[in-house]
């Protein structure tokens, strides 16, 4: 290794053998206590691994960012409660990637999308089972959203300073609930059309921006043609772009300022001496 490399951060760094393994190296080794082919190319193997990781840390200064998620510190009492977050995250992974799935062989045209939504059912290989996982998965994400907000909620998690990711997590929250609605009308049978017109009148009687959404949404004064385009549009490009960028800074800051300890845990007092007073 050159003396321009830098060295390598700790946590990159081979710990030193143990002593069975010395043995064991010398036993595979050459005569003389000399360290044999196999052992050559191991040893180059991981130094050409750790020369790569090197290079990339270089450039990117990934290190400090890899330490301050994966090496962060959990308050005591953490429990199961704490992993609803990470499940929902999981579930709109999922989504996403049982999306693009659908999305190769969907057609979203008026007088193709029911054709098309069963020919992914009953013709194409696991069509049937992905469009099954979307279809119970968006449930499963919304469920498991309200509980992680819930568990929030009771643990005080959107206190000073979390109020910012108590409101980005009320945002994700609300496109959550409007990528379902989106992409409720996608398969165009006759419970999703009437469901759809139910769903965009409510939207209708808000007041003040309630008509104006109605008519965004359908793209005109009346269901039509351009409307399934416009639901598929905002359910496959705009709001999962919008729930990802939320999601990201969701756990910068989650990262950042850390998690909240159980409400029936107390801090402990320490006691000062009187040379530390």
């Amino acid at each position: 290794m050159s003396k321009l490399t830098p060295p390598l951060p700790k946590f990159l760094r081979p710990a030193p053998p143990r002593p069975s393994e010395k043995e064991r190296s010398s036993d595979n080794g050459e005569p003389n206590g000399k360290p044999g082919r196999a052992d050559k190319l191991r040893e180059s193997a991981g130094e050409g691994g750790a020369q790569v990781v090197g290079w990339l840390d270089e450039r990117t200064g990934a290190s400090p960012f890899l330490r301050g998620a994966l090496y962060r510190k959990v308050p005591k009492g953490t429990n199961w409660f704490y992993t609803l977050g990470s499940a929902t995250m999981f579930a709109f992974v999922s989504q996403a990637v049982t999306g693009v799935f659908l999305a190769m062989y969907y057609n979203p045209d008026a007088t193709r999308a029911y054709e098309s939504a069963s020919h992914i059912t009953n013709e194409v290989f696991l069509g049937e089972l992905v469009r099954g996982m979307h279809k119970w998965g968006s449930t499963v994400m919304i469920v498991l959203l309200f509980l992680h907000m819930a568990r929030t909620f009771v643990f005080g998690a959107y206190k000073y300073p979390r109020e910012l990711n108590w409101v980005i997590g009320v945002v994700l929250l609300v496109l959550t609930l409007a990528m379902g609605l989106t992409g409720y009308l996608l398969p165009f049978d006759q419970r999703s059309y009437w469901a759809t017109i139910v769903a965009v009148n409510l939207n209708a009687s808000a007041p003040l921006i309630g008509p104006f959404l109605a008519d965004f949404l359908r793209g005109g004064g009346e269901f039509s043609a351009t409307t399934i385009t416009r639901f598929y549009a905002l359910h496959m490009l705009l709001i999962p772009g919008l729930i990802a960028a939320l999601i990201g800074a969701h756990l910068y800051l989650v990262a950042k300022l850390g998690t909240t300890a159980p409400p029936w845990l107390r801090a402990e007092k320490k006691e000062l001496t009187k040379e530390e007073i």
